[in-house]
């Protein structure tokens, strides 16, 4: 009993409270679905040397989105690894808010926070504001656009000091 309520402790002195993160007010999923380039993120263990890191939705009958997410290991010869999460879709009304599931019965939070008109460029961040992840419809954005977005990262709650670039470099 003592070691659960030690472990019950030490979890819970490891979390805190934040404010609210408001997710945008309306995605239109069939416009989001496609192909988003990871532009920079604080990285999971999975995707701490990733290159060449993209991340597919597609809508499935059922209402759930087929994620593929797929980078090099290491360098932009290195192995191809792909991963196959699959989102569900929590709040109907705006599409913005998700629950992201790896293995089962697990769903991780999973929130668009910004999204341009144009669908080019989002933002999605986690209410823990552990992970986030900037993304682009193409492989390379501005560096006027990289440094606005991750200045909103950091309005968001977020230490920008660990948001890193992802290498993207594709032969055309």
């Amino acid at each position: 009993m003592k070691s659960l309520a030690l472990l019950l402790t030490v979890l819970l002195a490891g979390c805190s409270s934040h404010a609210p993160m408001k997710a945008v007010d309306y995605v239109d999923i069939d416009r989001f679905m496609g192909v988003w380039y990871v532009i920079a993120n604080i990285p999971t263990f999975i995707e701490k040397d990733a290159h060449n890191a993209v991340e597919t939705y597609a809508r499935n009958n059922d209402g759930s989105i087929d994620t593929t997410f797929t980078f090099r290991d290491g360098s932009f010869d290195g192995e191809v690894k792909s991963y196959h999460p699959t989102g569900y879709i929590t709040d109907t009304k705006s599409n913005a808010l998700w629950g992201m599931q790896f293995i089962w019965p697990i769903k991780a939070d999973y929130r668009i926070v910004y999204l341009d008109d144009d669908y080019s460029k989002t933002i999605i961040a986690r209410k823990a504001r552990d992970y986030v992840w900037l993304m682009a419809r193409e492989p390379v954005i501005s560096e006027a656009d990289y440094e606005a977005l991750v200045e909103y990262i950091g309005e968001l709650g977020y230490d920008i000091k660990k948001v890193q670039r992802v290498p993207q470099k594709w032969s055309e």
